[in-house]
């Protein structure tokens, strides 16, 4: 899908044909809009292609006719019937007359509501840029919060009972956060790298702009550092309630065979027609050999008891 836009009186308009200082956006575009891009603003195919490798890492070109700045961004993709984190690319190319986005699907990053579009004018490209870095860190930070709250939720959970579908739940929150911490990595670096090189054009009144970029995306790489902490740490703590458990029932299970065991030893015993035994010439000889072995079990199960083994 191609759409265009055009900063017009201060309000972000749809056109049909691409214009001097528009904004191309292309979502899981088609071949043959690929080719029409390419062949107009002479772009080279792998680069306007990089943001539909679900694979490629976040970087910078600079070409003679455009400047590529590759980025993820977070996502949501549904798995099992339950929304999971994760991250995709996203590719901003800023050419000569207009600036162009790529991505797989239609990013909340992209999506400028009324109150937004008004800062926006697509003539401004390096500003716009800007802009859509600011809104990438921004979505980040959104969802790191909802996976904190999640994890929240989970942690209540576990301490009422360790169950496995709550326990790969937190797995899953774990998975994204490393996702997430990677990306962010990666989009930071690009962002140093973009302080420091010469890659687009810097105006005065931008600085305040790139100044927030860079602080919104590093807070979200602390955040980011800090909840995948606090799921390991809980994983870890839980992994090791659990063994603790299997410990405790397998000592348990050890104690009763024990247990169990003197009575059987008795009555086997008795069971192979040896003569001199006690009791053999009794009347009540089944009744006090059950109470004796019944007896004996009791005093093992004392010992154990005084012990504190179980």
């Amino acid at each position: 899908m191609l759409k265009i836009y055009l900063t017009k009186d201060g309000k972000l308009e749809t056109i049909d044909k691409p214009q001097k200082g528009c904004w191309i956006n292309l979502v899981h575009p088609t071949e043959k809009e690929l080719l029409e891009i390419e062949e107009k603003y002479h772009i080279e195919p792998d680069d306007l292609r990089a943001a539909l490798d679900e694979e490629e890492a976040s970087r910078f070109t600079k070409e003679d006719d455009y400047t590529l700045v590759l980025v993820d961004i977070p996502s949501i993709e549904e798995k099992n019937g339950k929304n999971r984190f994760t991250t995709i690319p996203m590719g901003v190319i800023v050419a000569k007359e207009a600036i162009i986005t790529v991505c797989l699907e239609n990013t909340p990053v992209l999506r400028f509501n009324d109150k937004t579009s008004k800062n926006i004018n697509t003539g401004m490209k390096t500003r716009m840029l800007l802009q859509i870095l600011l809104e990438d860190a921004k979505l980040f930070l959104k969802y790191l919060r909802q996976i904190n709250k999640e994890s929240e939720q989970l942690e209540e959970k576990l301490k009422r009972s360790i169950e496995n579908p709550v326990l790969l739940e937190m797995m899953e929150l774990g998975r994204s956060l490393l996702y997430f911490t990677t990306s962010i990595k990666g989009n930071n670096a690009v962002l140093e790298k973009l302080n420091k090189v010469s890659a687009i054009t810097r105006y005065e009144e931008d600085e305040d702009l790139f100044e927030d970029v860079m602080i919104e995306s590093k807070q979200a790489g602390e955040m980011a550092d800090t909840y995948s902490g606090v799921i390991n740490g809980m994983m870890d703590a839980y992994s090791s309630i659990i063994s603790n458990n299997m410990n405790v029932i397998q000592k348990f299970i050890a104690i009763a065979a024990v247990v169990i065991s003197i009575p059987s030893m008795v009555f086997d015993a008795y069971g192979m027609n040896i003569e001199g035994v006690p009791f053999e010439n009794s009347p009540m000889a089944f009744p006090i050999i059950v109470i004796l072995a019944l007896f004996a079990s009791f005093l093992v199960y004392q010992y154990f008891s005084r012990k504190r083994m179980f």
